[in-house]
């Protein structure tokens, strides 16, 4: 998938793989460097004179970056948060930005479920126990008949309903921007409720939200105090989302009864509280990630780069340009 000479048509600067990229390097000229995202020098060298570009969540494509490779006709983003990408500077200057939106939502969704159960049944701290000797067989806590909420309702929340219903539970669920009367919500279940009530009412809380100014720091220690006891807070879409310090005095006080986070406001984080707790899972933002997610949302990719570079429209476009604008 490297070109050996001559510029790329499609630069690949972080580490994003799979078959839907393989064909396409039998098509287009593809060089890949997956630490090209270190520096936005790199990048340039890397990506000069391509027509797409490929990137995760490391590289930040913003204005400066994109008017300095000024033959891109499209950006695609190896995955479904769009904070390192800045969507008006793309569309101002007609540059397609195409994500896999909900191609990784199952992925997630088991995810979340692993960690909450990983928290609730303490499989961690049991498995380290039992590996010293130790055959501590303190009850846990069950999931099924309880509620679940969460924060954001989008395809990896609505993926984690589906699963939280087959272990039957109740989910509820907090956003200010899905309508009430969404017909998939009503065929999942799932209710929309006030943050205030999403919080005191649910036994699981699982957060799936972007990192925005006004989500960030929205689970705080005011938002903290109002958990039912014995709670547990699983994290899985922007680390922004999250005080930190806050959790960590919710869960040394035992307001929370556990967390399990994948994604951290620093990544990778600064080893502090929530490190040495026992009643804390972590894991190094990988929900999306499994090898199935990744070769749907490289196929996704390639697919909508041949398109836009044919000439043709992008179907899983996020921004207003759908196709390459000419000046």
């Amino acid at each position: 998938m490297i070109a050996d000479s001559g510029a790329a048509d499609v630069a690949v600067v972080e580490d994003v793989r799979g078959k839907g990229l393989d064909d396409l390097a039998a098509r287009l000229n593809v060089r890949h460097d997956p630490a090209a995202w270190s520096t936005p020098e790199r990048i340039v060298a890397v990506a000069a004179g391509a027509r797409a570009l490929v990137v995760r969540n490391r590289a930040q494509v913003d204005a400066a970056l994109l008017d300095a490779l000024p033959a891109l006709h499209v950006v695609a983003r190896a995955g479904t948060g769009l904070d390192n990408i800045d969507l008006d500077a793309a569309d101002q200057r007609g540059v397609v930005v195409v994500a896999p939106l909900g191609a990784n939502a199952l992925s997630v969704a088991e995810h979340t479920l692993g960690l909450a159960l990983a928290v609730a049944r303490r499989i961690v701290k049991l498995d380290v126990e039992c590996r010293a000797g130790g055959w501590n067989r303190t009850p846990g806590l069950e999931l099924s008949g309880r509620t679940w909420g969460v924060l954001g309702a989008g395809a990896t929340a609505r993926a984690v309903a589906r699963v939280a219903a087959a272990l039957g539970m109740a989910v509820i669920a907090y956003d200010p921007y899905v309508d009430a009367g969404d017909p998939e919500l009503a065929q999942l279940g799932v209710r929309l409720a006030p943050l205030s009530e999403v919080m005191a009412t649910a036994d699981v809380i699982s957060s799936h939200l972007p990192a925005t100014d006004a989500t960030r720091h929205l689970v705080d220690a005011s938002l903290l105090a109002h958990v039912k006891p014995q709670a547990l807070f699983v994290s899985v879409g922007r680390g922004e989302v999250v005080d930190e310090e806050a959790l960590a005095d919710a869960l040394e006080s035992g307001r929370l009864a556990g967390a399990g986070l994948d994604v951290r406001e620093q990544e990778p984080p600064v080893p502090g509280r929530l490190e040495k707790l026992d009643n804390v899972v972590l894991t190094p933002h990988v929900a999306g990630i499994t090898a199935q997610s990744q070769e749907r949302i490289v196929g996704i990719l390639a697919a909508d780069i041949e398109a836009v570079l044919s000439g043709a429209p992008a179907r899983h476009a996020v921004g207003q340009s759908t196709r390459r604008r000419t000046a």
